[in-house]
């Protein structure tokens, strides 16, 4: 039987909404699926704004922005099924904004109202997927794993370089996964002047989060090139063009290199908080150029990326994410990895898209009543079913 499904994800970069509508089926125990229609939907300046603030904002403030983001989302779904003629079956399975992320602490919250989103749209909704596996001591992430394990298991691995890097694999029979460090979370706040004080801040408004567009998909505002539209200067490094014209600072990528959450074994995740208190104070206190700084900070990733691989390893590697399109982070990467390591760039559509698909496809479990989070992963008690639903009732025409 087919499932229908779209998935909503927003990223830490703020690059807008990637949304994915998609099937799922399932044929002698293993899954199938298609992206039907796939769109990024670029956040005005207004809601970038609201979402960078968001953790500053007291608790009521903080209510009201989870119902209007809701609503926006909602809206933008409306929109989205409009244009590409997307009938009224099938659920939709929101990842939310993630505002905080401290499981250490035993909390984790993405705003983004399902409630709303259910109003706006008729149609029933999976949210919430983190907050069950926190509350099982896991680290409510990451959630992508169980997607890589059952729609991309033909490859060894699957690594997405996207805000934060993470990488999933099977070991003696279990899907194993973490966080790997950050990366287009970090290059492009420098890149927009948030770290690097000879940066140029101008036009640092939610283009992809690598540097590229998600042109080519249907994404309005975006050239299909990378540049943004209107002549604005983007917040990013086109290509890694700027990181590869500066030079390795081997003192300050030592100091990277050592930080205590890379010598962490076992289930680990990242969030903005991490790079707030650890990464950022390093780089301003550098005082390196834009240049060195993102080329050191591409050094560092790349090295981080190749420990992750176990043990030198070797085998097919898919790779996705917004820095897939950083030519000269895969570069990097490539150099660092072992020889006969299989590092394979798909096609645009599942580069820009994977994650809102796997939520689509998170979704469909939960529905199902199958779990759809793995403790061998997160580090929680047990495997479990996450995700709360919002069912609006019959469908209302618009």
């Amino acid at each position: 039987m087919q499932q229908f499904a779209t998935g909503v994800m927003s990223g830490t970069s703020l690059d807008g909404l990637d949304l994915a509508h998609c099937v799922f089926e399932e044929r002698d125990k293993k899954w199938a699926y298609r992206m039907l229609h796939a769109e990024t939907i670029p956040y005005p300046a207004e809601w970038k704004t609201r979402l960078e603030e968001a953790p500053t904002l007291s608790g009521a403030q903080l209510v009201r922005l989870h119902a209007e983001y809701g609503r926006f989302i909602g809206r933008s779904l409306m929109d989205f099924f409009e244009k590409h003629r997307i009938g009224p079956g099938g659920i939709i399975a929101s990842h939310g904004h993630t505002v905080f992320h401290r499981p250490d602490l035993g909390y984790t919250w993405q705003a983004g109202s399902g409630a709303a989103i259910a109003a706006e749209t008729g149609r029933k909704v999976v949210c919430d997927f983190r907050s069950m596996d926190v509350a099982l001591h896991g680290q409510g992430a990451p959630l992508v794993p169980v997607g890589d394990k059952l729609l991309f298991g033909d490859y060894h691995y699957c690594l997405n370089l996207g805000g934060f890097a993470n990488i999933s694999f099977d070991r003696n029979g279990y899907r194993q996964a973490f966080d790997i460090c950050p990366v287009n979370y970090v290059m492009n706040r420098l890149v927009a002047g948030a770290g690097a004080p000879e940066a140029n801040a101008s036009g640092a408004d939610g283009s992809r989060a690598d540097g590229s567009s998600a042109g080519g998909h249907g994404t309005a505002g975006n050239l299909t090139d990378g540049s943004s539209a209107g002549g604005v200067t983007p917040g990013y490094d086109p290509g890694g063009t700027i990181a590869e014209s500066g030079k390795t600072d081997l003192p300050l990528l030592e100091k990277l290199n050592q930080l205590a959450f890379y010598s962490q074994t076992g289930p680990k995740s990242l969030g903005g908080e991490w790079v707030d208190e650890h990464v950022m104070p390093l780089l301003n206190q550098s005082r390196l150029s834009l240049q060195d700084l993102l080329n050191t900070w591409v050094e560092h990733v790349s090295i981080m990326v190749s420990r992750a691989i176990p043990d030198g390893e070797t085998g097919r590697i898919l790779v996705t994410g917004g820095g897939t399109h950083n030519t000269y982070l895969i570069q990097r990467i490539r150099v660092r990895l072992p020889e006969g390591s299989d590092l394979h760039i798909p096609e645009p559509l599942t580069i820009d898209f994977k994650e809102a698909l796997v939520f689509a496809f998170l979704g469909v479990l939960r529905m199902l009543g199958r779990n759809n989070c793995l403790a061998t992963v997160t580090g929680s008690l047990k495997d479990h079913c996450g995700g709360s639903v919002f069912h609006p009732g019959e469908t209302f025409a618009y």
